[in-house]
């Protein structure tokens, strides 16, 4: 059987003055044959032999094999450089003779000629095969990572619900979920995360803060310095009374990390905190 988009080895059938017929060894149905061009014909190669091939196809859609190594196969992810673009979609270097094509509606955000991105490989239901950016379904979850490991990845989607698609070393599948984002995300951003958690499928999640103990200190300064910058000296609520959505518009950061840094600056005596207000010390 041909496996269209995807490397098999096949038994050289017949040889005519365009190239050699190729066939599955033992093909349950005898017409089925792929052509290799002579320009690709190997030397003193001869009925019967059997060849690595690739299979996909030509510009008038006909299946065609060839010696080339591909720079994807079918479900796999690989970084490609994008040749031209157009209204109907963009055209990838996938290092055979015909470009790929990458429809308009499997871009996740607008992209530009001679840009590298990472896409799949994938069968389309004109039984063509097409490039997706839409990555999730294609990404491995067997990663070496362990927990707390720090990994740099490429956003691909971005979710509201569910916070943002990474693929990590362009492919292991991994999610900054939302509740983890306090700072403006986008699709093709390169960030650098730690492993906060893999789950029993091997999907991993992450976690683009560093651990709240290496960032108290931190935190403390900035809460400092916007209290007494932008509030006068007098912030309006406390890590007590305010709410996770007054915390974030204020300092950027979660209601845990905020009541952390708060109790620092506490025990430094750098704030005092009256009728539900924090004030910073004299």
């Amino acid at each position: 059987m041909l496996k269209l988009g995807e490397k098999q080895t096949l038994k050289v059938v017949k040889e005519v003055e365009f190239g050699l017929y190729l066939a599955s060894e033992n093909p349950k149905d005898p017409d089925e044959r792929v052509m290799l061009p002579i320009k690709q014909k190997p030397e003193n190669i001869k009925i019967g032999d059997l060849l690595a091939v690739f299979i996909y196809r030509d510009s008038q859609d006909r299946l065609i094999a060839t010696t080339n190594e591909p720079l994807i196969t079918i479900g796999k992810v690989a970084r490609l450089r994008i040749v031209e673009t157009s209204g109907i979609g963009a055209f990838l270097d996938w290092g055979l003779e015909k470009d790929l094509f990458l429809p308009f509606r499997e871009q996740t955000r607008k992209i530009n000629s001679g840009e590298n991105i990472n896409v799949a490989l994938y069968i389309d239901k004109s039984d063509r095969l097409c490039a997706t950016m839409k990555l999730y379904p294609y990404l491995a979850t067997n990663s070496p990572y362990l927990p707390n490991a720090n990994v740099t990845g490429e956003i691909y989607e971005i979710s509201q619900n569910f916070g943002a698609f990474v693929a990590i070393d362009d492919k292991y599948s991994a999610l900054i979920p939302a509740k983890e984002i306090y700072s403006e995300l986008k699709v093709g951003d390169i960030v650098t995360a730690r492993i906060s958690a893999i789950k029993p499928d091997g999907k991993i999640d992450l976690a683009i803060r560093e651990k709240a103990y290496l960032k108290i200190d931190e935190n403390a300064e900035r809460i400092l310095l916007i209290i007494t910058n932008e509030y006068g000296g007098t912030l309006p609520f406390s890590d007590k009374t305010a709410t996770p959505d007054q915390i974030r518009t204020a300092f950027n950061m979660s209601k845990n990390d905020f009541k952390r840094a708060v109790g620092n600056l506490l025990k430094a005596n750098k704030i005092n905190i009256l009728n539900g207000q924090i004030n910073t010390s004299p």
